[in-house]
């Protein structure tokens, strides 16, 4: 896990020879170890058998991250050059509206008349209208070979999208018109994958067919087979603030009831002569296919391998350590794919079953209950608090928010949750059963009350009072203090070292400090943030917890809460005014008036086509002229009128627009910063 992780962060073609060389001597020196263990008493130095095996996991684990990285192979399309590409589609191609879009993997280049072998993934995203055929699983298309990178992050605390794709070896995105691509091929993928996708799609709609309510139709398709298509954002976050996000996942607990169904309908066959490897095998089977079935998500992998181990164990009369188990689970998927260690649903899936095997028994132990009822609650209640504890620190550092009632809340939803996932099954499958269309519809029906009673309960606990914690930004030194002091406060409640306990607090005050530190410099910070929000504009104006923001942008825009409101979050803004960019506002930091902006000790003109014929007298001067909703003007009209220290160009502009403009300035060496595709301009008064 070292080596991916490193490998992830250095990928250096420089490194190759020396991680190479130190793998050849460490395999040599390991191996002589045990060739000539007792001639050189090699049991006197216990720790290097540990060390050199330490050293070959690591660079065998750089390596395979290294030769997975598909930009590392010289065949890979964006280092050729070509006219089109052939192209197959590997993913369910996800619609809405009139784009279409998919991951594909590049097959071959063609330049004129000549055709070449290349590698590569792309993400491919067609414009079509509804009349247009639509792209399947398996295709094999011809496409212009016009591709872009991945866009970075261009503001503060923005969704790393450029990384989130990289990691799933995807750097490159097509963006193009149905008409200018070509079907050659239907049907050129995997069959087990295609059979499975075209089944969940029959399921799905079935699911569609027998649940009245569309918002039951689309939770029961994203949990029973992880169909997300459907799924609202509100109920996304209805699901996320009461700490419930997980049973929207397919994951370990979804497997775990399928296998404790599986392992009931082939209880008759335990008694057979080969009935314990019959039943092995056919839960063998069934879990996969399942696991198929739902996408074979990280978690579900994850539960997969797991269940698949005991399952021959047992097979085998072999006794297993779970822990060993989990860890070969983690193992044999990086080894397939080391990429997923980078994948948030593997880290929490992992994390939370290592909390459910090692924290969740030290939770329990802490007190004992005589009557078997409230002994069966306290189970439940020391597994939620040991998933959550563990998980904490991770999901609050990607997700930002901690919801306070989740014990209540996944204690409510327990048994509906598992209810839902056996009705579910069942149903489903009297759907592929002719003459079970009366069974089908009572089962549809109890799935559907079911799904709606647990989604009023959780809409009503997401309502109440301090529901969620949000706003919570962790620095990696933080992330880690949480870590370490959970894991010390666990040590101390296991074995009762005092010398735990004085560590903890340690730990306790370095986050404290930190928290503080943060706190302070907010207070004290006076910011100009210039976004980079493409067509739109948007100016923020920081005072401490204070701010004001200029935008033609709402709260509900999509632009907003994905660009802007991370930024908003992460400052620590606790008031918020929004402003017009041609609407007057006076507060006790800011005054605008019109166009014109006095923020503390600077000063901003927001420079748009309503100033384009504005005639001064004499030269106004300005700290910052902001250009944005592509204005008709040009530098030298403006040096007529302004005096300046930096002129910013926002993406608004049109690119004719932005490059007439930095041609100009490069002239006359004008201080002009373009925003269209770089990072916010970012002014900190102290």
């Amino acid at each position: 896990m070292t080596g991916i992780t490193v490998a992830l962060y250095s990928n250096q073609p420089l490194w190759v020879t020396a991680i190479l060389l130190v793998l050849s001597l460490s395999t040599l020196l390991f191996v002589g170890f045990n060739l000539f263990y007792n001639r050189f008493r090699v049991h006197r130095i216990a720790w290097l058998g540990g060390v050199t095996l330490s050293l070959i996991l690591f660079c065998a684990g750089w390596l395979g991250t290294y030769r997975g990285n598909e930009l590392n192979n010289t065949n890979h399309f964006a280092k050729l050059k070509a006219n089109y590409l052939i192209v197959k589609i590997v993913s369910e191609p996800a619609a809405k509206g009139i784009y279409t879009r998919f991951n594909a993997q590049v097959q071959s280049l063609v330049t004129g008349k000549y055709t070449r072998r290349a590698t590569g993934s792309l993400l491919v995203t067609f414009v079509a209208d509804s009349n247009s055929h639509k792209a399947r699983y398996g295709d094999v298309w011809l496409i212009p070979a016009t591709y872009k990178h991945i866009d970075p992050p261009y503001n503060p605390a923005e969704f790393n999208y450029r990384r989130y794709l990289a990691n799933q070896n995807i750097y490159y995105q097509s963006f193009l018109p149905l008409p200018y691509a070509r079907l050659l091929k239907r049907n050129h993928g995997n069959g087990l994958i295609a059979f499975s996708l075209k089944t969940r799609q029959q399921m799905v709609a079935a699911i569609k067919t027998y649940l009245q309510q569309p918002e039951a139709a689309a939770i029961a398709s994203t949990l029973l087979l992880g169909y997300k298509a459907d799924l609202s954002s509100e109920v996304l976050q209805a699901y996320s603030k009461t700490g419930t996000i997980h049973v929207l996942s397919v994951s370990g607990a979804h497997v775990a009831v399928i296998f404790w169904l599986i392992s009931t309908l082939l209880k008759p066959f335990r008694h057979h002569r080969y009935g314990k490897w019959l039943n092995a095998g056919l839960s063998l089977v069934l879990i996969w296919g399942y696991a198929i079935l739902t996408g074979l998500s990280p978690a579900v992998c994850r539960a997969a391998v797991m269940l698949s181990l005991i399952i021959l164990s047992k097979a085998g009369s072999r006794p297993v350590h779970t822990l060993n188990v989990l860890a070969v689970s983690a193992f044999g998927l990086l080894l397939y794919n080391p990429l997923l260690i980078a994948d948030v649903g593997f880290q929490l899936s992992y994390l939370a079953v290592f909390g459910l095997l090692v924290v969740q028994p030290i939770i329990y132990e802490l007190k004992e209950f005589k009557n078997p009822v409230a002994r069966k609650l306290w189970y439940a209640v020391s597994a939620s608090l040991a998933a959550q504890i563990i998980t904490f620190p991770l999901s609050a550092y990607y997700f930002h928010q901690f919801p306070v009632y989740f014990l209540i809340s996944n204690l409510l939803i327990l048994i509906p949750a598992e209810a839902i996932v056996v009705i579910g099954a069942i149903f489903l499958t009297s759907t592929f059963i002719p003459n079970f269309k009366v069974f089908s519809q009572w089962s549809g029906y109890l799935l559907e009350q079911i799904i709606v009673w647990m989604t009023r309960v959780l809409t009503s606990i997401e309502h109440l009072p301090y529901a969620s914690i949000g706003k919570i930004w962790l620095t990696p030194l933080e992330h880690w203090c949480w870590y370490l002091l959970i894991g010390l406060m666990l040590y101390f409640l296991a074995d009762k070292k005092a010398t735990m306990l004085k560590l903890s607090l340690a730990c306790v005050l370095v986050s404290c400090t930190s928290s503080s530190w943060k706190a302070i410099q907010t207070q004290q910070t006076e910011r100009i943030v210039f976004f980079n929000v493409k067509k739109n504009t948007a100016t923020l104006f920081q005072k401490g917890r204070q701010a004001v923001l200029v935008t033609n942008l709402t709260s509900t825009d999509k632009s907003y809460q994905y660009s802007i409101q991370p930024c908003l979050d992460s400052l620590g803004i606790d008031s918020l005014l929004f402003c017009q960019p041609q609407q007057s506002l006076q507060t006790t930091f800011l005054k605008k008036q019109n166009n014109y902006v006095q923020f503390m000790q600077k000063s901003v003109l927001l420079f748009n086509p309503s100033l384009e014929k504005t005639v001064l007298r004499e030269k106004l001067p300005v700290d910052y002229i902001l250009l944005s909703q592509n204005p008709n003007t040009n530098i030298k009209k403006l040096n007529n009128s302004y005096t300046y220290h930096y002129l910013i160009a926002e993406a608004s502009n049109s690119p004719q627009r932005l490059k007439k403009l930095t041609a100009e300035a490069d002239s006359l060496h004008i201080n002009l910063f373009n925003l269209r595709r770089n990072k916010s301009y970012i002014v900190v008064s102290n």
